[in-house]
């Protein structure tokens, strides 16, 4: 059987509209968002979705995580805390902000960062909390962040549309959220970026960040450091068409992972995400007890042809070469290094072990899409069964 795929139109859910606002842009002759109408009324749309007041654009993820560091204005040698599970996109805005990515471990269930374990990592140079919903499930880290006095930054890339236990959407509870539109993302433009926030004064700072420090309803001068992280309005018009479809792609993905959820709660030796209806599902993850191991239950799955893999990230964050002993800025390993820094940062094996266990031994995940049917969630619930069992 084959299943969708988001490298693929059958795996996504483009179509009319945007061929249709690709071509309103292209015959408008305006493709910059600095004059053009597309990328604006994305933002006014996305504030509009998720009840609050400003949203920037980005030209990625990435950036969008960037502005937001940059909003917040670690010193050279603060601290932010954050999750060893995630792409290298949420630590390379600290990285640049020249402040020192620091790790706490995780929950053994949801590969989410551990509130317990945030709050031990918490020191007199932390600036913010970068928290990552991964795979789609909320972490909240609202409690923790407030009771250090710091602002909570949260990575929505991989969860639109999820929600917290109270009901509140992610991306809404702290400082700042971010998401992104990449093309394996939920929704996408091929890659763009969205931060949101009630915070004027955040807005403007990610604004100013996201074009140059120019303010553009003044006269051409430059109030701060920026780079150019603007949308095109080519991205944003594919964007706007693809949000306005983003309820659907949720309930279509909530409702296969709600089959296959039932399909597997009986099955011995699994553990699977709860709450099904606030998860966002961007993939499907597993997590197995021993003796099975991710590695043989996956070699498995792939052989029967499921798109699973083991461990989603071949390592860690904190054993990535790029933190572990890669020169940072040109031979140094600045801001890594005492000074900016108060104390040599701690990266590599054994730091965070219940992260490290996950990735080596126990996370399995399973490709998720929109366009699952009935009988791609069966096929791959006998899979499952068949590989945990054999």
């Amino acid at each position: 059987m084959s299943f969708p795929s988001m490298a693929d139109a059958g795996g996504r859910t483009l179509g009319v509209e945007e061929l249709d606002a690709v071509a309103g842009v292209l015959r408008s002759g305006m493709l910059s968002s600095v004059w053009g109408t597309e990328v604006r009324a994305l933002e006014r749309e996305m504030a509009d979705r998720h009840g609050v007041s400003h949203a920037v654009a980005t030209s990625s993820g990435t950036a969008a995580l960037h502005c937001a560091v940059a909003a917040v204005a670690p010193d050279p040698g603060d601290e932010i805390i954050t999750s060893p599970i995630s792409d290298f996109g949420t630590v390379a805005p600290i990285l640049a902000q020249n402040a020192v990515p620091v790790f706490a471990d995780v929950d053994a269930d949801t590969g989410n960062l551990d509130p317990a374990s945030v709050a031990a990592a918490i020191g007199p140079r932390t600036k913010a909390i970068l928290a990552v919903h991964l795979f789609g499930a909320a972490v909240d880290l609202r409690a923790v962040a407030e009771a250090a006095g710091v602002p909570l930054i949260e990575d929505c890339a991989q969860a639109w549309l999820a929600r917290y236990p109270d009901g509140r959407l992610v991306g809404t509870a702290g400082a700042i959220g971010c998401f992104s539109l990449q093309q394996w993302k939920h929704i996408t433009c091929g890659d763009g970026g969205l931060a949101i926030t009630d915070d004027a004064a955040l807005a403007r700072r990610m604004r100013l960040f996201a074009d140059k420090g120019w303010p553009r309803d003044e006269a051409r001068r430059h109030v701060g450091l920026g780079l150019n992280y603007r949308m095109t309005e080519l991205a944003g018009a594919v964007a706007r068409a693809q949000l306005a479809k983003l309820p659907g792609v949720l309930a279509d993905r909530r409702r296969t992972a709600a089959r296959l959820h039932a399909a597997l709660a009986d099955l011995p030796g699994v553990r699977l995400p709860t709450d099904v209806d606030a998860h966002a599902w961007w993939l499907f993850p597993i997590v197995l007890d021993p003796p099975l191991t991710n590695d043989r239950v996956a070699a498995t799955l792939t052989a029967a042809g499921i798109p699973a893999r083991a461990g989603y990230l071949d390592q860690p964050l904190h054993h990535a070469p790029a933190l572990t002993d890669a020169p940072v800025y040109g031979s140094s390993r600045f801001p890594l290094t005492v000074p900016p820094a108060d104390r040599e940062p701690a990266y590599g094996p054994g730091t965070c072990p219940v992260a490290e266990r996950l990735i080596d031994q126990t996370l399995l995940v399973i490709d998720w899409n929109e366009r699952y049917t009935d009988d791609h969630v069966d096929e791959i619930a006998r899979a499952v069964r068949a590989a945990v069992t054999a």
